[in-house]
């Protein structure tokens, strides 16, 4: 059996395994984060099911940088989104400075998705706030600013309240780390983050006091379906989920897929063992991680506009998932 472990903050996945594995590289986001756990276990599962491959996984960084470097090999893979592709794609947005993108973006394959998690939009019991439309005036933590998680929670709000970000409350500038540590000490009021459940931040918040997720009080309109568009959910965060959640009643948010992406030029073979690994495996773990039972083959598959790997392909056909 090969094993790795999980370092605290952006720190690396090590892993000590046979010394004729083949090793792969791929990275991550933070690695406390519910797409990081979610990458992590996959690594494990493959490395421990294959004798000829390790998967050495970073946890830190944005994943719209680790997708170029996937593209220039010098990454195996990362964390995708089906809305930032095309934009790699068409060096548009965060890759307007990246005149080699376009170009890069043709060295990217899929193997899979996965659902990113429920956004919790994140206040304190006694804090008054009962919905999104109360938030006006307060400070906030909506994920990294210049990332996909802060424009994203940035859109919702500005969808269903109206509210918008630097003008109706403070959207403050802060990594994970920072942003969940500063809800922790009472410095902001709001603290947003997607994940399964059970997510590990709320497991830790919930050990010393109590919380209210909330949500808009309308999530209906045109502004909404814009939001949603192709790549988002409407989904409920379910209430007692955490043994501090005061919600008795689900909350309506939202939800999206995101995916562990490829080199397009790593042989087919290595891909579809490293696929079959996977979802052989993937069984095993869910007593474990109840959140793995979110993840199936048919979202796995879905076209979001980007290919799937040839050797992913190879796998899913013979299973019937294509």
């Amino acid at each position: 059996m090969k094993h790795q472990t999980l370092a605290a903050g952006a720190a690396a996945l090590l892993i000590a395994g046979a010394a004729n594995a083949e090793t792969f590289k791929m990275a991550t986001i933070e690695p406390s984060l519910g797409p990081a756990i979610v990458m992590s276990t996959f690594a494990n599962l493959v490395t421990d099911a294959l004798d000829d491959v390790e998967i050495e996984v970073a946890g830190g960084g944005a994943a719209t940088l680790h997708m170029l470097e996937v593209g220039r090999g010098n990454l195996d893979m990362s964390m995708v989104s089906p809305s930032i592709y095309p934009l790699m794609q068409g060096g548009k947005a965060m890759y307007a400075n990246e005149p080699d993108a376009p170009a890069l973006s043709e060295n990217l394959a899929l193997i899979m998705w996965f659902p990113y998690g429920q956004y919790h939009y994140t206040v304190r019991a006694d804090s008054g706030i009962e919905t999104l439309d109360d938030i006006e005036g307060t400070t906030v933590f909506l994920g990294p600013a210049g990332g996909g998680a802060y424009a994203t929670a940035k859109d919702w709000i500005e969808a269903t309240t109206g509210l918008v970000a630097g003008e109706d409350y403070e959207a403050i500038t802060a990594n994970w780390a920072t942003g969940f540590q500063s809800f922790q000490d009472g410095k902001i009021d709001l603290y947003v983050n997607g994940c399964m459940d059970p997510c590990q931040q709320f497991l830790q918040i919930t050990e010393t006091e109590d919380i209210r997720f909330i949500g808009p009080e309308d999530w209906s309109g045109e502004a909404v379906e814009a939001f949603l568009g192709r790549f988002r959910t409407l989904a409920e965060v379910a209430a007692g989920a955490y043994d501090g959640q005061v919600n008795e009643t689900a909350v309506m948010s939202h939800d999206t897929n995101v995916g562990i992406g490829v080199r397009r030029d790593l042989d087919d073979e290595t891909v579809y063992q490293i696929t079959k690994a996977f979802w052989e495996n993937l069984e095993s773990i869910t007593s474990d991680a109840p959140w793995a039972k979110a993840i199936s083959i048919e979202v796995a598959v879905k076209d979001f506009g980007m290919p799937l790997h040839p050797g992913a392909i190879r796998y899913y056909e013979e299973v019937g998932a294509l």
